[in-house]
């Protein structure tokens, strides 16, 4: 059997909620584009960097620009997103995310933050939950997207514990696919149907303790 030592969580879905606030930004950019951009199309953009995701939005919307176009309307789209989350709170934890945080700190275990978002310490900051992370590693700290595994087996490296010693906990596709490629086990939070290849799906960290956590070493 091996133990588990340390918790890696995506950012948004998993403990925050500001996946609506990236659609809405997404979802205006399109209208601006002349195209629209639906809640099942946001789907293909969850755990997926900035730049991919741009590449995504105007594939949708049949549309080809160069580089320096798409920088801009990248960054376009980030100030939107931006704005809003600047207004964030703590009252934008999801369910049970913060009480599973102090289960795993009370229990030992050490914990990391593996997002691809650039703005993850304002969110982190806004919300008050930075101080239960031994490790932050955003997209200001990865060259490659999930589900490229850089993030989390830069979280574990920091953090000392070997890649099978990990729990990865993700709202995408690209995240739990990343945890298998870096070795780790994987909860998915959401639906059993598209998150099918972790270890253990729950709908959200208010399904889940410690306890229950360390059967999944043995799955």
């Amino acid at each position: 059997m091996t133990s588990i030592k340390a918790c890696l969580f995506d950012l948004d879905g998993v403990l925050v909620d500001t996946a609506k606030y990236h659609y809405l930004a997404w979802k205006r950019l399109a209208e601006e584009l002349g195209f629209e951009f639906t809640e099942q199309d946001n789907e293909r953009l969850k755990g997926v960097s900035r730049m991919a995701s741009l590449d995504i939005l105007l594939s949708i919307g049949g549309i080809e620009l160069d580089e320096a176009v798409k920088l801009e309307l990248a960054e376009r789209k980030n100030n939107w997103y931006f704005e809003m989350i600047t207004t964030m709170d703590n009252s934008e934890i999801l369910p049970g995310a913060l009480d599973f945080l102090k289960d795993c700190r009370e229990n030992g275990l050490k914990i990391a933050l593996g997002s691809a978002s650039k703005n993850a310490m304002t969110i982190l900051n806004n919300t008050g939950l930075t101080p239960y992370f031994d490790v932050i590693i955003d997209g200001t700290r990865t060259a490659s997207a999930k589900p490229d595994p850089e993030v989390f087996t830069l979280g574990a490296s920091e953090l000392g514990v070997p890649p099978e010693q990990c729990v990865v906990f993700e709202d995408a596709e690209a995240g739990i696919e990343a945890a298998q490629r870096a070795g780790m086990r994987s909860v998915g939070i959401g639906s059993p149907a598209t998150l099918a290849k972790a270890n253990l799906v729950v709908a959200s960290l208010g399904d889940i303790t410690v306890e229950r956590l360390l059967k999944v070493a043995t799955a």
